[in-house]
């Protein structure tokens, strides 16, 4: 694994990428960067009122992520592996779903203002599932905000998130269907995961084991 020192978990909330970069980086020894939700004072709100409360709680979000990135790109890149479970990238696209085109641009402006140069992850690994498997998935995490999130908008979203990683190139990206295993609670498909990752140094690769193999 040692091409691959700065790895982002990423996809549809629901989808567990969020576990899967706890569990990578207990495995590879490595420093976790997660995206701290409870930490904005505006997302429950959100979920109770998405139209009056997009703006804020998108603008915490990013000043949250700029943060993360800056103690990222200040640390010492050579010197261990890191696992996060977002990318930069990502705010933008919540962003697009969200905010009205007035509050687009606004914040447009805010982000060109804080000239934000994320680095680039040495491997993306892309969480895909069906909505009805991430609605279910939200349903058991419990999370009580969480249960007003609706079935449009997790469509929304994931087609959000299908779009952009259709174009994306910016690094290697593993595209993982989470929908037909479980990384977290079974250790045999982990390991399986787990090999894939360790092995996908460059270009577009898919994961996409058969249910009846992992049986």
């Amino acid at each position: 694994m040692a091409d691959s020192r700065y790895i982002a978990i990423e996809g549809p909330i629901g989808v567990g990428k969020t576990s899967l970069a706890k569990r990578l980086a207990e495995s590879l020894d490595s420093e976790l960067l997660l995206e701290d939700a409870d930490a904005n004072p505006f997302l429950q709100r959100f979920y109770k009122d998405p139209r009056g409360q997009a703006l804020p709680t998108q603008l915490f979000f990013l000043f949250q992520r700029i943060s993360q990135i800056g103690e990222l790109r200040q640390a010492d890149m050579f010197s261990e592996v890191r696992v996060a479970d977002f990318l930069m990238q990502k705010d933008r696209l919540f962003a697009e779903i969200t905010l009205d085109r007035d509050e687009l641009l606004l914040y447009d402006k805010v982000y060109e203002t804080m000239a934000v140069e994320a680095p680039v992850p040495d491997l993306v690994v892309y969480l895909q599932a069906p909505v009805d498997t991430l609605l279910f998935r939200v349903a058991r995490r419990g999370i009580s905000y969480e249960q007003r999130i609706g079935r449009r908008y997790l469509e929304r979203l994931a087609e959000a998130y299908a779009r952009f990683f259709h174009d994306y190139d910016e690094a290697p990206l593993l595209i993982v269907n989470a929908a037909t295993i479980d990384p977290i609670n079974n250790d045999e498909h982990y390991a399986m995961l787990l090999e894939q990752i360790q092995r996908t140094r460059s270009g577009r690769h898919f994961f996409n084991p058969l249910v009846s193999a992992l049986a």
